[in-house]
């Protein structure tokens, strides 16, 4: 049985650092409205792009040079992909806890894949803006794309047509592995920092799939028992926490955090709004920090930072004027990027917090052993418990500004 939730009271908004608009443009035949689906920065953190609606991709250089969206890109490159962008992903991407030895030590030039509405995903060369070629085989709109953070150029795509598809951009002509099993569109998947393994979720599914990346082959369910909305997924940068999003139109969001190795749900954070029986905001988006133990959540009317290891709210948007539908932390950790529903993108000043020692300890042992090798360590209760994040509060209730509590 959890423990009765604890109420949050949220801090100051964060800086807000830049924004850059969109122009409007016409609208594409087929498409819908002009959101920026996805915002990515890339992962040495010198490159930034987002889908700005209607077909089109801004690249541009990072750091921006000025506060003003017009005039800080004198080398941004507009990628024009002809269909609605839902998914962007820069690669090859590295993980800061690999070994150098277990890391694809071949040099590939930086790629932009961009996952679109006709089932295409089309990659791009950011140095030059060219489009390098085209990977085709989904049968619906492509809703999400990560590469293996291994330093090879392994894709994970994710679509509506109800399967994950691995692609090897390094083979030239090489046909991907195909994984099957849900019965519903795949919105999300993200792949743990140690590239063994796969989280999916499904739009409508109440079930969370975790797939192995070296056999490719389905593993094992994160079940829920009852139905809800699956809408993201993201593993902390040790790969001992999986973080999933989710929301219900007639009782509002979840944020839960499970143990990707047991199967256990460990601590589940409960949207303010479903006390005040208010189902208009839908949780959208939530992204691990690289550098901390730091969870970014976005819902349409607020972006928050939850800071896990001292277990509370460190940063809370103003909730009029941030309504965006993903984000995006900087390699750094220092800036994070929301997508509105404009078109548009905002940056964010990230809380500069230092991670405890006994948490940098916690990630280096975690990153290299599962919970269940934990646990047959001859330690100490308390010391397993931090170790296997079981010392996280059971369950807690985000009470909002604007109502006052």
């Amino acid at each position: 049985m959890c423990a009765p939730p604890q109420a949050y009271n949220v801090k100051e908004p964060p800086e807000l650092l830049a924004e850059l608009k969109a122009a409007h443009r016409p609208r594409l035949y087929g498409t819908p409205d002009c959101e920026t689906w996805s915002a990515r920065f890339s992962p040495d953190g010198s490159y930034f792009a987002w889908s700005m609606g209607f077909g089109v991709i801004k690249l541009l250089p990072w750091p921006l040079t000025t506060r003003d969206a017009e005039s800080c890109c004198s080398k941004e490159k507009i990628l024009n992909c002809r269909f609605l962008v839902w998914a962007l992903a820069f690669g090859p991407c590295t993980s800061t806890r690999v070994d150098s030895a277990h890391q694809h030590r071949r040099e590939h030039e930086l790629l932009l894949a961009a996952g679109l509405h006709n089932g295409s995903i089309q990659v791009w060369l950011v140095s030059t803006g060219n489009l390098q070629f085209t990977l085709t085989g989904h049968q619906a709109p492509v809703r999400d794309l990560v590469f293996a953070p291994n330093g090879s150029l392994t894709l994970i795509s994710a679509s509506r047509d109800k399967t994950l598809r691995i692609w090897d951009l390094g083979k030239k002509g090489a046909s991907p592995h195909v994984l099957r099993g849900p019965n519903y569109w795949v919105f999300r998947c993200a792949v743990s920092p140690d590239s063994s393994v796969i989280a999916s979720v499904c739009n409508l599914d109440s079930k969370v799939y975790l797939w192995s990346l070296r056999s490719y082959t389905f593993m094992k369910h994160l079940t829920y028992d009852h139905e809800r909305t699956m809408a993201s997924c993201d593993f902390s940068q040790d790969g001992a926490l999986l973080a999933i999003a989710s929301y219900h139109s007639n009782t509002g969001w979840w944020l839960d955090l499970w143990d990707p190795y047991t199967a256990d749900l460990l601590t589940r954070v409960q949207d303010c709004e479903v006390c005040a029986y208010r189902s208009d905001n839908l949780l959208t988006s939530l992204s691990f920090s690289p550098v901390a133990l730091l969870l970014a959540f976005k819902d349409y009317r607020a972006l928050q930072i939850w800071d896990v290891e001292r277990d509370k709210l460190v940063a809370d948007t103003d909730h009029n004027r941030a309504g965006g539908v993903c984000c995006a932390f900087h390699p750094q950790g220092g800036v994070i990027a929301t997508g509105c529903r404009d078109g548009h993108v905002k940056f964010w000043k990230v809380p500069h917090l230092v991670p405890s020692l006994r948490h940098l300890c916690r990630v280096a042992l975690r990153f290299s052993i599962s919970t269940y090798q934990v646990e047959a360590l001859p330690l100490p209760t308390k010391i397993l418990e931090y170790l296997t994040y079981r010392d996280i509060p059971k369950q807690k209730i985000l009470y909002c500004k604007e109502h006052g509590r």
